[in-house]
């Protein structure tokens, strides 16, 4: 095992830290050295100082593109925390369709990981408009700061096991067997959602119109308070007025530090 110093861990954090927001404290060194080990092998490289300043100077990017996909943890799965699907459907939706005028949707799924929430909401809206959504313009964009995820996504596969807890008719309607072990969805959900990798450390965001819906969740338990509070401010900046952001159960927002309004737990609106 290549040993990682003190000074090299220090350097290799502050620089993903500056970049993409994420915290890695002390005690995930042993974890990080052991994920990125055999990148370090690979390479030829016998230090990670060798390693970082590789990083540093590739242009193809895609030395950042294996450091990314190496330390993020994408864990989620179908229905997660799915009140915040349930509020969705019930109250906002229905809101959304007395109040948006020219029929677009705008939802963007931030750190959408595999695809599963960003489909969740796909599915759920197909299932609300019926008919009509032919009239309305749904897309949902999905973005991650990690093209591994990203790949899996655009799939639309998953494992029969993972689809198993799902709505009956969802499986039946959305999903279409490859075999006995795995399920891909069908064209007109898979098609509903736009995936682009994405930094949520750009200094402002890019979008042309404001968003009525952003999901966050399970993204800023990875970054530090400053992190988080400048990162809130720009999905403030980002949504329209009347618009909601969901964040996961484990995270919180300063609600003196925001002019959020809390709806109820972990559901935000701008007013």
């Amino acid at each position: 095992m290549i040993a990682i110093t003190n000074e090299e861990y220090s350097q290799l954090a502050s620089y993903i830290r500056a970049n993409y927001g994420i915290h890695l404290k002390e005690e995930k060194k042993t974890l990080i050295t052991g994920r990125l080990y055999n990148v370090l092998v690979k390479n030829g490289f016998d230090n990670f100082t060798e390693y970082y300043n590789y990083i540093r100077s590739d242009k193809t990017g895609e030395a950042v593109r294996t450091l990314i996909n190496k330390i993020t943890t994408n864990h989620t799965f179908f229905m997660r925390e799915s009140d915040h699907f349930d509020y969705f459907r019930d109250s906002i939706l229905p809101q959304l369709t007395e109040v948006v005028r020219d029929k677009d949707l705008r939802i963007w799924s931030a750190g959408c990981s595999t695809g599963e929430e960003p489909y969740t909401l796909s599915m759920i809206i197909n299932d609300f408009f019926g008919r009509d959504k032919m009239w309305w313009d749904t897309k949902i964009l999905a973005t991650d700061i990690s093209s591994k995820v990203l790949d899996e996504a655009r799939k639309g596969v998953y494992r029969n096991e993972e689809i198993a807890s799902l709505p009956p008719s969802w499986r039946i309607n959305y999903f279409n067997k490859i075999d006995h072990e795995k399920s891909i969805l069908v064209d007109r959900i898979r098609d509903e959602v736009i995936y682009r990798k994405f930094n949520l450390m750009e200094n402002s965001f890019p979008f042309k119109r404001k968003f009525q819906v952003i999901f966050c969740r399970n993204v800023m338990i990875y970054f530090d308070v400053q992190t988080k509070r400048e990162l809130v401010s720009k999905f403030y900046e980002s949504l329209e007025y009347g618009g909601y952001l969901f964040i996961g159960h484990s995270e919180t927002i300063n609600r003196d530090e925001t002019l959020l309004k809390y709806i109820i737990p972990s559901v935000y609106r701008k007013e």
